[in-house]
């Protein structure tokens, strides 16, 4: 079974997510916001995780760059799905180390699933 973290502060979000990823066979954990996503990582093990970049108390560029300094963590699989769309948004996430840059407005698609089975491979 394949273990995903999902990092959001809206609730709407994350259930979405949540469903979309568990609907595919995978098993989903939320946090609520970069620190208890970083508490999450530290402590459980997960195939990938999945966050959102504006959040309070530590955001998803800062909770990346966490993920990415540490050495047992830093080849874990990020997806980071945002709101903010322009380039330099994108170019940001994947600087800080992302896998994949997605938009809150492409998940009328199957975007985080095929980002997912690219990365873990199917659930």
């Amino acid at each position: 079974m394949k273990k995903v973290l999902v990092v959001d502060d809206s609730f709407t979000v994350r259930e979405m997510e949540r469903k979309l990823l568990e609907s595919k066979g995978y098993e989903v954990e939320t946090a609520v916001d970069g620190v208890d996503g970083w508490n999450a990582v530290r402590a459980g093990h997960y195939n990938m995780v999945v966050s959102d970049v504006d959040m309070p108390r530590m955001n998803g560029i800062e909770f990346i760059r966490q993920i990415k300094q540490h050495p047992e963590l830093k080849s874990l699989p990020i997806i980071i799905v945002s709101y903010k769309d322009k380039e330099e948004d994108r170019i940001l996430g994947l600087e800080a180390g992302a896998n994949y840059y997605l938009t809150k407005s492409s998940f009328e698609d199957n975007s985080l699933i095929h980002a997912a089975v690219d990365l873990i491979g199917e659930a």
